[in-house]
């Protein structure tokens, strides 16, 4: 493939067609040429822990009746604020020595009585934005959100208005997103409720967190037509079960929970699946193998759908004897094997789309993934940004009602924006495995989730 600097205008999901770019190699320059494969792979990885996983035990640690100790958890800037978040309500959370390559483990100590009279910082984290305030509203006193400048283009009236539903005082002066404020009084009365949860399986999770711990329970009924990521639900399900809270569903879209103790327990985080999409990703753009490392055999995680999607991209997907999973690309791209358009519904694992999407812009055949409407409200809108992207390096791609639809095209390098999305800048290393010259304007974002992605990407490709 050729390679030349599209650095024309594109068209911005933020609203703001003018590009800026970073200043050229000075200090804070964050600006990251995307390494090119110049062999086939065969790379071990092991990845931190999940995000989604970490964060979910950090809300049902808070609330617990006994401490809890959280091993391999995620140390990223996600986790980061919500550890801080917890910390400004009166919980205690003290770092202690682990056998994790990727930092300590967590012992978590809830607070006798959770307190208001502070701020909590979301970033850009919407597992702090939306699980928090059910549990901020069990706190005694004012609790006010905010976040980054993006973080307040993400939907949070869902959220707002359960909370006013179940009692809750909270001003937003009619924005339903961020910044708002809400005053806790120690108690939440619970009992029926009815959302839409369209927008984001978020606002169901952050609900049935705390739920227990309101005076009524909880029965939540979805009203929306759809309700994606259904798999994050089950996860809350599950890890919600594992201390002792069953939560029934007599019916799809509808929970109850009954109010009662959370236990505190020891809890192993798993590798965050999601995060293996690029680095599994690559072996088929590369060639060759990778293997991620401690590979749970039974997950919630929907990065477990990559060892039955990848092969649809023409990978070979085999569960080793010691846990792990490894991806074979065979050749690869970059040594000949073409890769085949697809067609995938990926209604229930949306966070896996960018890196697909991506594999699918270096297609030889057309592909069309569905399912993903809701990724407009992600960190940034996902399929404006990867359309924006993937055009401005020659690509053939169209934005659909609920997803993407790409045809073959020749790509050249140029700059990739990252949007402060996490996925949006891992995407443009997978594409610059096969493109040379592709300029990621901003690797820092992967903090977010994968702190160490740069490093864990170079190691893969040496």
């Amino acid at each position: 493939m050729l390679v030349s600097n599209n650095s024309g205008p594109r068209f911005s999901p933020y609203g703001d067609e003018d590009r800026t770019e970073a200043a050229t190699g000075g200090p804070g320059d964050t600006r990251w040429v995307a390494p090119t494969a110049s062999a086939p792979l065969a790379a071990r990885v092991m990845l931190p822990g999940s995000k989604s996983l970490t964060n979910r035990e950090l809300v049902l640690s808070a609330l617990a009746d006994a401490p809890s100790l959280l091993r391999r958890p995620l140390h990223s800037r996600d986790s980061r604020l919500m550890i801080e978040a917890l910390r400004s309500l009166g919980v205690g959370i003290e770092e202690v020595d682990g056998d994790g390559m990727f930092g300590p483990d967590l012992l978590v100590t809830p607070a006798d009585e959770l307190a208001g009279s502070t701020s909590i910082d979301c970033g850009l984290a919407g597992t702090v934005m939306r699980f928090l305030p059910p549990l901020a509203a069990l706190a005694l006193g004012p609790v006010a959100f905010d976040g980054d400048e993006s973080a307040r283009r993400r939907p949070m009236r869902t959220t707002i208005e359960s909370l006013r539903a179940l009692g809750v005082d909270v001003n937003d002066d009619g924005r339903g997103a961020l910044p708002f404020s809400l005053w806790g009084t120690g108690s939440v009365r619970g009992g029926e409720l009815e959302i839409d949860a369209s927008a984001s399986s978020q606002f169901v999770s952050g609900l049935l967190l705390a739920a227990a711990r309101f005076e009524e329970g909880l029965v939540l009924r979805h009203t929306g037509e759809h309700l994606p990521s259904m798999p994050h639900i089950e996860m809350t399900v599950q890890t919600l079960a594992d201390r002792g809270v069953t939560v029934d569903s007599p019916e799809r879209g509808v929970w109850v929970v009954a109010p009662g103790p959370i236990a505190g327990r020891d809890v192993e985080i798993e590798p965050d699946l999601s995060n293996a999409a690029p680095f599994l990703a690559a072996a088929l753009v590369a060639g060759g193998t990778v293997t991620i490392d401690g590979w749970p055999a039974r997950t919630t995680q929907v990065g477990a759908d990559l060892a039955h999607l990848l092969p649809h991209f023409g990978g070979t997907v085999r569960h080793e004897a010691d846990g792990a999973l490894t991806v074979d690309g065979g050749e690869g791209l970059r040594g000949g094997r073409a890769i085949p358009g697809v067609e995938l519904d990926l209604s229930t694992g949306g966070e896996l789309a960018p890196a697909l999407v991506a594999l699918a812009a270096l297609a030889d055949g057309p592909s069309r993934i569905t399912g993903i409407g809701h990724l407009r409200g992600h960190e940034t809108d996902r399929l404006a940004a990867l359309s924006a992207e993937i055009s401005g390096l020659g690509g053939a791609i169209t934005e659909l009602d609920d997803g993407l639809a790409l045809e073959p095209a020749t790509l050249s390098g140029g700059p990739w924006r990252a949007y402060e999305d996490h996925r949006m800048a891992t995407a443009g290393a997978i594409i610059g495995l096969a493109v040379e010259g592709v300029e990621v304007d901003d690797i820092t974002t992967t903090a977010k989730t994968m702190p160490e992605f740069p490093e864990l990407w170079r190691g893969m490709l040496a």
